[in-house]
């Protein structure tokens, strides 16, 4: 037999057994409970040290161009 044979043999058969099992693993550990707290804790990463979303969005809108003060 060629390594071709063999290797698709594997992959169609324990290699595909390996792949769901890494899988299911996967989205156990990251649904398991009490996992909450650390996924809300990486949620929040971009608004650490005081920033907020919403201060920026409001600025945003809220800035008048040279043309707008003008009048």
């Amino acid at each position: 037999m060629d390594d071709y044979s063999i290797l698709r043999q594997f992959a169609d058969s324990w290699g595909l057994l390996a792949m769901f099992l890494f899988f299911l693993g996967v989205a156990l550990y990251t649904f398991r409970p009490g996992s909450a707290a650390k996924h809300r804790d990486a949620a929040n990463i971009p608004l650490r040290h005081g920033d907020r979303l919403e201060d920026d969005a409001v600025s945003t809108t809220t800035t008048k161009t040279k043309n707008e003060v003008r009048t």
